[in-house]
Parts: structure tokens; sequence; C-alpha cells
């Protein structure tokens, strides 16, 4: 079993396992939970966490709330905070344990939950008195000079150059990411986002400690934008439909039945869900 462990009690009776193990995720990779004895009021849990990291990082949700309930996380041992000692080579995976806790903050806030300002603080005092993962600046740096590269020229930076140079060449940028599929991996989102015309704030973002509340809120906007533009449009109402869409026969399949959604696509958005209040 994890050593890496904290324990979790107050949760609501009505909070599903599934819900709580979504929720703690966004900590870390989470290698198992064990129910504890508790009364009909609440529940309680032990998560057992991969990386100490994560371990570390599911404490500052002490005192919060989800489902309308105040959850006490607690443990009694004291974790360790980043594998500073692992390797990161340019363009190996990041986990989610390696990230700032403020980006991990801003996760939250873009997933539709609700931070109180008492939480946001105390993630940017973790990462003030923690620093940044060594493993995660690297991984951030490189993207600072592979896209910066790309949009700007050689030898060149996002978090060098001033937001008005790069904003005339993110388009360019954007055409030669279509062209050599170079952001088509799981972190996707901070190529993208170190491309915008927000890059140079990004990258401080997650690269510096100095941060405020606002900026958590601000980065969770960028997050949520971006999940938007990922997301399918939705189709006319058949009061907007033109006379031609509405003449329009439905395309058949192989058996003169009208196709059906089928693999990811049918499935439901989780992102589209209503989300519990953590205060």
């Amino acid at each position: 079993m994890s050593q890496y462990t904290v324990n979790v009690s107050g949760i609501s009776p009505s909070t599903t396992e599934t819900h709580l193990h979504d929720f703690f995720s966004f900590c870390g990779n989470i290698k198992s939970i064990d129910h504890k004895e508790s009364d009909a009021s609440s529940k309680s849990v032990a998560i057992h966490f991969e990386k100490p990291s994560a371990a570390h990082t599911a404490l500052m949700l002490n005192g919060g709330h989800l489902d309308d309930a105040t959850l006490h996380v607690t443990s009694t041992s004291v974790h360790p905070d980043h594998h500073d000692n692992e390797e990161h080579h340019p363009g190996a995976h990041i986990e989610q344990s390696d990230k700032p806790r403020a980006g991990i903050a801003a996760e939250y806030i873009a997933k539709g939950y609700k931070l109180s300002d008492h939480i946001l603080q105390r993630a940017i005092e973790l990462d003030n008195n923690q620093g940044i993962s060594k493993r995660f600046l690297s991984y951030m740096q490189g993207l600072d000079t592979s896209v910066g590269k790309r949009a700007l020229g050689p030898d060149q930076t996002i978090s060098g150059k001033v937001q008005s140079t790069l904003q005339g060449a993110t388009t360019r940028a954007k055409t030669i990411d279509e062209q050599k599929g170079y952001t088509k991996s799981a972190h996707e989102y901070y190529s993208k986002a170190l491309s915008s015309p927000f890059g140079q704030k990004v990258f401080s973002f997650y690269t510096t400690t100095s941060k405020q509340v606002l900026d958590i809120h601000e980065e969770a906007r960028r997050i949520a934008d971006e999940h938007k533009a990922q997301q399918p449009s939705a189709p006319k109402p058949k009061s907007e439909e033109t006379p031609e869409e509405k003449s329009t026969p439905v395309p058949a399949d192989a058996e003169g039945a009208a196709p059906s959604a089928a693999g990811s696509e049918a499935q439901p958005d989780s992102s589209t869900q209503a989300a519990p209040t953590v205060v």
C-alpha cells in the first residue's frame, strides 16, 4: 500500500467514490481509496497517491467543501514535495503532481469547481515555500524555446519577447503547427497558450512563484476558454434552419438507415456535468 496517504473525513453520504476519485485526481495519480467506518451523516476514506507531492497538494484542500460537506484532509506522515532528482527530458510526459499548485487550482476552477480565496492563497503559499518542480520548469522552458522558434524565429523565446511582437507571429506559428503537428500531445494546452497573445503572461504564471489570487482566476478563464473551443458546435434549432437545410435529406448508411454517433463522439461530455462546490 502507498505510504503517500491522506485521510479525508466529513464526506457527504451523497458523494460517490467516482466523484471523490475525480476530485482528488487533480492532485495526482491515485493508487486506491479505502473506506473507513463512519456514521450515517458522513463518510471517511484514506486516499493513497503514487507520489508524495500529490499527497502534499491534497492537504491544501483541508477545510474545503464538496457536495455541501466540509472536508477534513489530514495526514499522519510528512510528505516530501517533489522528486527533483528525477531527470526530465524535453518532450517527456509531465505528471499532474509535477505542476505548480496555483496551476492545479486554476484547473479546478476551469472545470467548474469553486475554490475559496483562502484555498487559492494556500496554493500560492505552497508554490512560494516549495518552489516550482524542476521537472515542470524544464518542461516549460523547453516549450518556451520551441514555440518561440516557430513563432518568432531561431534563438527566440516567448518569455523574451513583448506581446506586441508575439501577436504578429501567432498566426504564422499556428499555421506551422497545423502543418507539422508539433503540439499534438497530452499537454497541447501549454503549447497553444504560449503561442497566444497571452503567451508571455502564461509562461510567467507557470514558472514563477510571484502570483496573486486574481492570476489564478485569469488562468482558469484561459483554460475554460480552450475547453469550450474544443467542444463541437451545437446543432441549430429547427426554427433557425434555412429552407435548404430543412429540405436536405439525412445521409443513409449502407443498410439504408441514418448513421448514428459512435465512439467517443457518442459519449456524454463530463465537462458539461454539474460540478460540486469547494470553498
